[in-house]
């Protein structure tokens, strides 16, 4: 009954685990969810007025595929102020979400059999959007040791006559890796190598960034020719169910992606899109406020996990995410089971110390369980508390 086409991607890993969690929960476990990407902050006042405003204003017709035209041209500036990026109007569209954004785009470019360059560890859904769109994933494996990053060399050995597009996430999810400004630089010059590769950008963390500034690689490289930058609200204004994903590239990709769109969902809400508007032309303090809180959380949780026996814990510089190496754990026991990998440790810890995770497989490693840190200190506390009791119960 089920095409082959739905059998052959999975389930979310990080949406089944919250699924796992609310059900535990609904039958009286304490869960502590620690494997959500969602800021636990709520939208500014300010968002929330320019929706009301919209609502008395009657915006409840159809929206243009694409969006709005005043919050393309928002969105055209806030790339020229914010990223140093030239995007006219006429190449972005908005979509609900920048799932959504991204999904469509590899629709619209990828042919089968095409091969798109992913760094490892990649956030969920890359892997799974790609085998959708019928083209090959090329692995482009990072560490621990190289703060999960990529290098230009590591870059220009994969690249061959199949290459379609390379696919670049910074910050990070799940590893919280941010690119300095060099490296970047440096991977744009294999990049222009070759004409034909697209490089999609997803800076859906930019406002979580605890380094200097933000930098995207289409600084780099020719927005009209070979850049696509894909980003939202989701995360950096705290509106994950606002759904309002956006995407910049060259004009061909933008009138393809609003031809599919037309197809599938149309134009995103009307008031989301009025609200939208409003959380891009000012520059408030909430950002950084946000992302200051989710600094001395992240530190805090650091210093925590540090604290438990073999566990190696990098530094995220951006995103709200920590990914710490838990393979000293495999292999030991539990009342005569093993604990032989990141899946079943994430579990056991799940259903023996009630916090909730996700395992590195999700993104492609063994080694690491993604702890997000959008939750409260005193809960990062009880959280980190109850994984080293746990794991203390192991043999």
């Amino acid at each position: 009954m089920i095409s082959r086409r739905i059998l052959n991607i999975e389930e979310s890993s990080t949406l089944a685990m919250a699924q796992k969690s609310r059900d535990l929960v609904k039958e009286g476990k304490k869960i502590i969810n620690l494997s959500l990407g969602e800021p636990d902050f709520n939208t500014p006042n300010f968002i929330k007025e320019a929706a009301k405003k919209a609502i008395d204003e009657d915006f409840s017709k159809y929206t243009p595929v694409g969006g709005y035209d005043d919050l393309r041209e928002a969105i055209s500036e806030k790339f020229r102020r914010d990223n140093n990026l030239i995007y006219d109007k006429n190449q972005i569209i908005c979509s609900t979400g920048a799932k959504q954004s991204l999904m469509q785009l590899l629709l619209c470019i990828l042919n089968p059999n095409d091969e798109i360059i992913l760094p490892s560890p990649y956030w969920v859904s890359y892997f799974q959007m790609i085998k959708f769109a019928k083209a090959k994933p090329v692995i482009l494996n990072t560490s621990i040791e190289n703060n999960f990053k990529i290098s230009a060399k590591d870059l220009e050995k994969k690249i061959n006559t199949n290459t379609k597009a390379f696919l670049i996430n910074s910050p990070s999810n799940p590893t919280g890796a941010v690119y300095t400004k060099e490296e970047l630089r440096e991977i744009s010059n294999i990049i222009k190598k070759h004409p034909k590769v697209i490089v999609i950008s997803d800076e859906i963390y930019e406002h979580i960034n605890f380094t200097k500034k933000h930098t995207s690689i289409g600084e780099f490289l020719d927005t009209k020719k070979q850049v696509v930058t894909v980003n939202g609200l989701s995360k950096g204004f705290a509106m994950t169910g606002w759904r309002l994903g956006y995407l910049g590239a060259p004009t061909k990709i933008t009138k393809a992606c609003i031809k599919l769109q037309g197809q599938f969902t149309s134009g995103t809400c009307s008031i989301t899109q009025r609200a939208a508007i409003s959380a891009l032309q000012k520059k408030p303090d909430f950002t950084k406020e946000m992302k200051n809180k989710f600094l001395i959380r992240r530190n805090l949780t650091m210093n925590l996990l540090k604290n438990i026996e073999g566990i190696k814990v990098p530094e995220p510089k951006g995103a709200f995410y920590i990914f710490a190496d838990f393979s000293y754990y495999f292999n030991k026991k539990y009342k005569q089971k093993i604990i032989k990998n990141n899946d079943e440790l994430s579990l056991f810890l799940l259903e023996e110390g009630e916090v909730a995770t996700v395992s590195g497989s999700a993104f492609g490693d063994n080694n690491c369980i993604r702890i997000s840190i959008a939750s409260s200190e005193k809960d990062l506390k009880t959280a980190i508390s109850r994984i080293k009791k746990c794991l203390s119960k192991l043999s």
